[in-house]
């Protein structure tokens, strides 16, 4: 359990169960709503809805960390490989320190893998985001297109690399 600050409750970070899958779709839905809309093509928010995020949450629970406050899930993070795919926070717990912690717990899960480097992307216009990850000493490794997924294939989304090498090594 990570020590909150003096006016914070703890945060714990656990691994998902299935219970879970529900408030999970929802901070997912919502954050993504925040961080996306206006960044990414139509076609892909057209593909978003509530049902869609529900069932991927769902699907993705065994990628899936939480982070817990006064117990409800205030926020969560999936990591496959050396990529965090998502990382978001529930509005209310927006600067009391989870997200720090998740994207903490996503780099140590990539390297625990035997990853020497994780790395994210993060939509080009999501200036908010980007500044966090700078702040928490990723590295913005270039642009690049994402490919999100689509009913009818991959969809290409404008992004940045984000990267981060596993403590106490450098670029080889």
């Amino acid at each position: 359990m990570l020590r909150p600050k003096p006016h914070q409750q703890p945060i714990a970070l656990r691994p998902a169960d299935p219970a879970d899958a529900e408030a999970v779709a929802g901070i997912w839905r919502d954050g993504w709503r925040d961080g996306h809309l206006g960044h990414v093509p139509d076609e892909l928010v057209a593909v978003r809805t509530r049902e869609s995020f529900a069932v991927r949450a769902a699907e993705r629970i065994a990628d899936t960390t939480v982070a817990v406050v006064g117990g409800d899930v205030a926020g969560f993070v999936m990591v496959v490989g050396d990529e965090v795919e998502q990382l978001y926070v529930a509005a209310e717990h927006r600067g009391a320190g989870v997200a720090g912690a998740l994207l903490t717990c996503a780099a140590r899960l990539g390297w625990e893998q035997g990853h020497e480097r994780v790395w994210l992307a993060v939509a080009t216009g999501n200036a908010r985001a980007r500044r966090f990850y700078e702040r928490q000493g990723w590295v913005d490794d270039g642009a690049f297109d994402y490919p999100a997924d689509g009913p009818g294939g991959p969809i290409p989304v404008p992004c940045h690399r984000y990267v981060k090498q596993a403590e106490g090594r450098t670029k080889g």
